[in-house]
């Protein structure tokens, strides 16, 4: 009796996913929007389950942008929670105030402003692949060593999002940075 209903339960999901127009995608189908028009780069179809290393390849450098923006207050604790799970507390501290790299409260962070782009690519990529890509460092501090890439520790983009949260509610002025695309300085 028991697998019956579960039975019913998984056939009732599945003429509702069909009856509402959400299917799985198949190899080769590309993602649209509800309005039938193909999804943009970083677009709607990239949901907040998307990986971050996904996200990345899919968004042009500078259209990163943070969902949380509007309401970092009512996110931090949660972001806090992940920060300290994927380990950043290790080397940026518990409270974000420093350690054996840079705090979180500083004015100016190492890769420029503290763009959602660079801040997102930065936690994602490491350091090292951020400076591949083209990014210089603007400000040197006593550190141990290079970012590592936690694109593969954070499992999706909204815990990644969700961190960045709480690290602009440790340095609220880092705000006023968020849109400022990177500009790598003149050699």
């Amino acid at each position: 009796m028991r697998k019956f209903i579960i039975g019913l339960l998984a056939a009732g999901a599945l003429c509702a996913g069909a009856w509402l127009g959400v299917g799985s995608l198949q190899a080769g189908d590309e993602a649209k929007p509800a309005d039938g028009a193909a999804a943009q780069p970083g677009g709607p179809m990239l949901g907040p389950a998307t990986p971050p290393l996904e996200l990345i390849a899919s968004t042009p450098k500078g259209e990163l942008k943070n969902p949380y923006n509007a309401d970092i207050d009512a996110i931090a604790e949660e972001g806090h929670h992940r920060y300290m799970a994927a380990g950043c507390n290790g080397c940026h501290g518990g409270g974000g105030g420093g350690g054996m790299c840079p705090p979180l409260t500083n004015d100016t962070w190492v890769y420029g402003p503290a763009s959602d782009d660079t801040l997102f690519r930065l936690i994602a990529l490491g350091s090292d692949a951020l400076k591949a890509d083209g990014y210089t460092r603007i400000k040197h501090e006593v550190v141990v060593g290079p970012m590592p890439p936690f694109g593969g520790i954070i499992k999706t983009s909204d815990d990644l999002w969700r961190i960045i949260a709480f690290m602009r509610s440790k340095n609220p002025s880092s705000m006023k940075q968020v849109d400022m695309p990177y500009v790598a300085p003149a050699q």
